[in-house]
């Protein structure tokens, strides 16, 4: 069973970027869709962003236009590049597959944006 570990986050002002990391423990070419996820305090778990093996993108209107996913196949690692981040990206940020395809969460990596 795929595992994935999380990586990169931190405090950062507002208006700040950051890179997340999510490495998978097999090669992610045999993963077609990686999704990122955040959770923040008191709120559910929402999907902000997805990639394909063929490329495709997704991103939860709340990020449009802020971040992008990327994924290195050579890494087995898919990235989550931030900008223009606000208090409201505040969360812990995972990585997962998606729908029925979803294993156990890993710890995920705290995302605090404030001034």
């Amino acid at each position: 069973q795929v595992q994935f570990v999380e990586s990169g986050g931190g405090l950062v002002q507002p208006g700040g970027s950051l890179r997340l990391s999510c490495t998978a423990s097999v090669s992610i070419l045999s993963i077609y869709t990686v999704g990122w996820y955040r959770q923040a305090p008191g709120k559910q778990r929402e999907r902000v962003a997805t990639t394909t093996t063929g490329g495709g993108t997704f991103y939860a209107d709340s990020v449009k236009g802020r971040f992008t996913v990327s994924r290195d196949n050579a890494k087995n690692t898919v990235y989550l590049q931030m900008n223009s981040l606000n208090p409201e990206d505040t969360a812990v940020y995972y990585c997962n597959n998606i729908g029925s395809n979803i294993v156990p969460w890993g710890q995920g990596t705290q995302v605090t944006v404030s001034s």
